[in-house]
């Protein structure tokens, strides 16, 4: 039961791709559902899961954990959840997404799936990128953005994927050995990205 994980430079089509493989090959999508199922174990709001995401290492994420302490926590909490800082984002993660890949048929987009699962058979890890200037007109040609809001929000979630990476101790998520292939959306199509991916899933 193969499972993909989509790495992917923001405007590059991970979403539509993402998607697009979902449903040609007739397996799950997880993309927000993650911060659902990320929320329900840390019996906290999908917005703080959602917004810890945003900060990604930021300074009041950080002032937040400096000022309470675990110990704090767990007498006030009893040993229950209610309660998210990054340590506990990235061990949660780390246990639904192996969960998502023992049951298998999934694609998974971003999050780190390529290091959580890098030693799993029959997962397959795809990096998607492309020039600046594309994404920008993707996020302008599929979301309805002006060129001023396409450009702002390429610029400001490459930088978040950078500090969410650094929640994984990661700064070379980039390189290529990390994937099994790397498809680069400038000069493939949306549709020939997603039938290169399903091809993964093929036994040889």
């Amino acid at each position: 039961m193969p499972v993909i994980t989509i790495s992917r430079q923001f405007g590059a089509g991970g979403i539509t791709i993402g998607k697009m493989v979902s449903k040609m090959l007739g397996y799950t999508f997880f993309d927000d559902q993650l911060i659902q199922m990320v929320a329900e174990k840390a019996m906290v709001s999908p917005h703080w899961v959602k917004s810890l995401e945003k900060e990604a290492g930021g300074n009041f994420q950080k002032f937040i954990t400096q000022m309470v302490s675990k110990r704090l926590i767990n007498r006030i909490l009893g040993g229950e959840r209610g309660y998210i800082d990054e340590e506990i984002y990235v061990d949660l993660l780390y246990e639904i997404i192996k969960g998502i890949a023992k049951e298998g048929n999934a694609v998974i987009l971003g999050r780190g799936g390529q290091y959580i699962l890098k030693e799993y058979e029959e997962v397959y890890h795809v990096l998607l990128v492309a020039q600046k200037d594309d994404r920008v007109k993707f996020m302008e040609d599929h979301y309805d953005l002006s060129l001023k809001e396409a450009l702002k929000s390429v610029e400001s979630n490459d930088k978040r994927r950078i500090n969410l990476y650094r929640k994984f101790g990661k700064v070379d998520y980039d390189q290529p050995h990390y994937y099994h292939i790397i498809i680069n959306t400038s000069d493939v199509s949306i549709e020939k990205a997603a039938q290169l991916m399903c091809k993964l899933t093929t036994k040889q």
